[in-house]
């Protein structure tokens, strides 16, 4: 039995409930769809699992009074033996079937972002919609493939008008961008010498060069020759971004792109600051492991928080973004939380910057006006 001072984390299912584990984890990555979670239990009693632990059964995660996710069960394992009964539980969250299942029709050549919601993502499930972006940067259009998972269409639609898909922990279906406005949620301190005030237990640094470029050209319209029978004007569409960071280190390593879907000049340098700006997280990630799961300012850690870093002996002192977390809790190491930062205001540069909206009022808004768009 867990005491009281460790987190706990109740899987609440079918009406039930259960919130006494002996080890558990919940990741989140907002680059890895589907966040996942696994919990475990030990005990000496006979225990007969309920009749709602099913897989595929809906469920929720909540830790201290703070939904964290909600998804299905995945699978679940009953092991009996003479030392005792282990059960363990693996799930993810409501992008699960998004990412397992094929787009629900193959017929259409050409769809929008608001059509890929309305006929591929609600035949798989009631989904609460969230959408921020401008309606200007809904209106782009993409060719799906017969055989792309539900999820692989949401993303290159969202991907088409520089927005990103996820999911959030109370269920709701996200396309849009990070608010790189909200204030940073905490600060991690490491110091070199006399330690005060630390509170990582780990810390660590990559920075790397691969895949890294100071200049991207994006070329529209495969306009790369003048006599490639397209119009002049399209044939000349091109534009160029540069890493201002690896100039000033006279770093020249260029990259051309040939995107046809860029029609026009702005579709061109969106492309061209997205590459550029994917480049720059790739080529910088701090990892920091922490006590407990919750930040300075009281909320549990959660990819899209913003987080200040002042370590001595990495010379960081700097806001950085959380792209991902995992919160776990182990007979060995306590309750912890596992961070990944990267580069602040580098990840969808384009999306709405407007704070996160609570209730369904905005969202369903939000998504009648996309059909009404149309």
């Amino acid at each position: 039995m867990l005491n009281d001072p460790i987190p706990s984390i109740r899987l609440s299912i079918g009406g039930l409930f259960h919130e006494t584990w002996d080890g558990w984890s919940v990741e989140s990555d907002l680059l890895t769809p589907a966040d996942a979670f696994e919990l475990e239990l030990h005990t000496k009693n006979a225990t007969r699992l309920p009749d709602v632990i099913k897989e595929g059964a809906p469920c929720s995660l909540t830790l201290d009074g703070d939904r964290v996710l909600t998804g299905q069960i995945d699978e679940f394992e009953h092991d009996i033996s003479r030392q005792g009964i282990n059960m363990r539980i693996n799930g993810r969250d409501r992008a699960a079937p998004l990412v397992d299942c094929s787009a629900p029709f193959v017929s259409m050549r050409e769809a929008s972002l608001a059509q890929i919601l309305d006929q591929v993502v609600k035949p798989l499930g009631t989904y609460q919609v969230e959408i921020r972006a401008d309606q200007a940067k809904t209106r782009r259009r993409i060719q799906i493939e017969p055989g792309q998972t539900a999820w692989e269409a949401l993303l290159q639609v969202a991907e088409a008008n520089g927005l990103w898909p996820w999911v959030e922990p109370d269920g709701r279906l996200i396309i849009g961008g990070p608010d790189y406005n909200a204030p940073p949620v905490g600060t991690l301190i490491l110091r070199e010498e006399d330690g005060v005030d630390n509170n990582v237990q780990r810390l660590s640094v990559r920075r790397s060069i691969a895949n890294r470029y100071s200049q991207i050209t994006v070329l529209g319209q495969h306009g790369q020759y003048d006599n490639d029978g397209l119009d002049t004007k399209r044939s000349h569409l091109r534009s160029v971004i540069q890493d201002e960071t690896l100039s000033r280190r006279g770093i020249f390593r260029p990259k051309v792109v040939i995107d046809s879907s860029s029609e026009n000049q702005d579709m061109a340098t969106t492309r061209a600051r997205k590459l550029l700006a994917d480049s720059r997280l790739e080529g910088f990630e701090i990892r920091a492991i922490v006590k407990g799961h919750r930040a300075d300012n009281g909320q549990v850690w959660s990819p899209g928080q913003r987080v200040i870093v002042r370590s001595e002996p990495h010379g960081l002192d700097a806001t950085y973004f959380l792209m991902s977390r995992t919160l776990r809790l182990s007979r060995g190491e306590g309750a912890i939380t596992e961070l990944r930062l990267r580069e602040d205001k580098m990840w969808v540069l384009d999306g709405n910057k407007l704070k996160k909206r609570k209730g369904k009022s905005g969202s369903d808004a939000a998504f009648i006006e996309m059909i009404k768009a149309l």
